[in-house]
């Protein structure tokens, strides 16, 4: 979407009347409905100054166009700045990162820098990172800039900041490469850098042409795509993994506008949803149907991400993995498939501000197919809305053609069901045949531990095989250390070790991080994830009393969302909250010991309930 169009001369006479913020605000409030920000307003009206007297050159074309505020298609980025003219018959188009930044820090992240905002220091993209991301999305995912060779040259322009060897230095020299930077003393030569590729004016409708393309993935990032998936072991289909790919792609290719279908995929852990989900991402972009991976936490996105470029830096692939609010207000049949993973994680609204209007539905009417994978059984927070019944009175209620399968193979805790059964049954979610854990037919690895610091000690030693172990908690501590960096959440004196919860310093991608054991995970970090070994520490919201398993929300930190509101919730009625509590507080501890593919070791902090789970295994350890 073009905010903002006009030739350099219209531009120009903008910026004379001292009214270039008012006249884009109005623009982006008639064009989105969002108004601007005070201090957004005076952020245009200081760099288009700047930029004004950058394009002040006769040698640059008076009917060269501006466009200003670009929202690339499918993303909430915005491009600050761009000028679209020709060298002879080639069409150029040049990206310009803005930025009011006098001041930045390196840091050891690539592509990533720390510098000062209105309510503090933060870590943020290196500018010259944002400009070339930007073009490797238009370049990759937009149609007419592949198809008729639009050239791009991203760069940035920070017109306040004194050149230093922290924003130039050479660990960003990748993306600096890509696309140069321009810092306060630099005017002339960004102006050299336009002029180098606007040398006549823009008589195309280069932009509107570029906002009008279709967004399909191009040949070169559907090949890359196939490469990377090619021979990974983590990413081989088997069983019924295979049949519900093929169903599913079937489904794909043959919708359109007037044949639109969803389908739901049951399946517990360890089946397979993932593999099956990336797999399909990978081979409908290669087809050129424009897929995306679509998932409410971020932990999914971010590692499965990680697997597939490896080394490559890819900014282009990071806009097939999106978030379960991205389609808030997307256009209808936008994108050909949705496939959407931990589906039972997706909430009726989005974020803490409620918005839109129901992510289910919006997913439905923003594509022409949805696959939705599901395991109602991993439901762990009261706004958890997706549900099969959920999806297929929204689905039918569009018009749209619904079909499930289910994915029943076990390839999670050591290839079989048996320890899964156990589990339902020890934790009281439902009753199996299986009750003693030592008559399994396999080896799964479960241990309790009465001792917290021998846990820990236990997973970094499987954690050193191969960097797949992790320890996990029940949200019962409070994250201190999200404020304060120093601070210990879990502490030696009541541990025997000082840890802390997941840093974001490693953003959804803790599990995968060789640096991140030394940190303790939670559910919205582990689930959809998996390693070798998991460690658990069950916190006194989960008690067994009498052999009875009990939940207590009570012990849950007042940070944790999962449970928002159940205090009210239980005075006004119960009938409705106390069971879902005890499903929530259950259902997060079925998701944690269900993490390790090869074994799961648990520490109590209430001694009834280690003792009822010593008892479950009937194997008499006190490890």
């Amino acid at each position: 979407m073009i905010v903002y169009h006009k030739t350099k001369e219209d531009f120009s006479n903008d910026i004379l009347t001292n009214d270039i913020g008012t006249i884009i605000s109005n623009q982006i409030i008639s064009k989105t409905g969002h108004k601007v920000a005070p201090n957004e307003i005076r952020s245009f009206e200081n760099s288009l100054s700047y930029m004004e007297r950058v394009v002040r050159d006769p040698d640059i074309p008076e009917d060269s166009g501006i466009s200003i505020e670009y929202h690339l298609p499918q993303t909430s980025k915005r491009v600050d700045f761009i000028i679209t003219g020709k060298d002879g018959a080639q069409e150029n188009v040049i990206i310009i990162e803005l930025k009011q930044w006098d001041y930045a820090e390196t840091t050891s992240k690539d592509g990533i820098v720390k510098t000062r905002f209105q309510f503090g220091e933060s870590e943020t993209s290196h500018p010259s990172y944002q400009a070339w991301s930007y073009a490797a999305l238009l370049s990759s995912f937009n149609a007419t800039v592949d198809e008729e060779s639009i050239a791009l040259y991203p760069c940035a322009y920070l017109h306040n900041y004194t050149p230093d060897n922290n924003i130039t230095s050479d660990f960003y020299s990748f993306y600096t490469e890509k696309a140069p930077l321009f810092l306060k003393p630099d005017a002339i030569k960004l102006r050299t850098f336009i002029k180098k590729y606007i040398k006549q004016g823009d008589d195309s409708n280069i932009m509107f042409r570029i906002d009008n393309g279709k967004i399909k993935p191009t040949k070169s990032l559907a090949d890359s795509l196939r490469q990377m998936i090619k021979g990974h072991k983590e990413f081989i289909m088997i069983d019924d993994q295979k049949v519900v790919y093929e169903t599913a792609l079937d489904l794909a290719l043959k919708s359109h506008e007037k044949n639109k279908n969803v389908l739901i995929v049951e399946g517990g852990p360890g089946t397979g949803k993932s593999v099956v989900a990336i797999n399909l991402l990978v081979e409908l972009n290669r087809r050129g149907k424009m897929s995306q991976y679509v998932t409410k936490t971020s932990a999914p996105r971010d590692v499965y991400f990680e697997k597939l470029k490896g080394q490559k830096r890819m900014a282009e692939l990071k806009s097939l993995f999106v978030g379960s609010g991205t389609f808030i207000k997307a256009p209808e049949n936008i994108i050909n498939t949705l496939i959407v993973d931990e589906a039972h994680r997706l909430t009726e609204k989005t974020g803490f501000l409620k918005r839109g209007d129901n992510q289910i539905k919006e997913i439905l009417k923003s594509s022409l197919s949805s696959i939705f994978f599901i395991d109602e059984d991993q439901r762990v927070s009261v706004d958890d809305y997706g549900e099969i019944y959920v999806i297929e009175e929204l689905a039918k209620e569009l018009g749209l053609n619904v079909h499930k399968q289910t994915l029943e193979s076990q390839f999670r805790c050591n290839g079989s069901d048996g320890y899964l059964a156990w589990l339902d049954n020890a934790l009281q979610i439902k009753e199996t045949a299986n009750y003693d854990l030592s008559s399994l037919d396999y080896e799964f690895d479960f241990r309790v531990y009465d001792d917290p610091k021998k846990l820990q000690e236990a997973i970094y030693a499987k954690n050193e095989i191969n960097n797949k172990a992790r320890l996990v908690a029940g949200y019962c501590w409070p994250w201190a250390s999200k404020k304060d960096p120093k601070t210990f959440d879990f502490k030696k004196e009541e541990f025997g070790f000082d840890m802390r919860w997941n840093m974001t310093d490693y953003g959804g991608k803790w599990i995968i991080d060789p640096n991140s054991v030394s940190e303790i995970g939670c559910i919205h970090t582990a689930q959809g994830l998996e390693v070798d070994y998991i460690g658990v520490i069950i916190g006194n919201d989960l008690i067994v009393r009498n052999d009875e398993v009990l939940v207590n929300p009570k012990a849950r930190d007042s940070g944790d969302r999962t449970v928002f509101g159940w205090k009210k919730g239980i005075k006004e009625d119960p009938k409705y909250w106390k069971p879902l509590l005890k499903t929530i507080i259950k259902n997060t501890y079925r998701t944690l010991m269900t993490r390790g593919m090869k074994g799961c070791y648990i520490y109590c902090t209430d001694v009834e309930t280690s003792d009822y789970f010593k008892r479950y295994t009937r194997i008499n350890q006190n490890a």
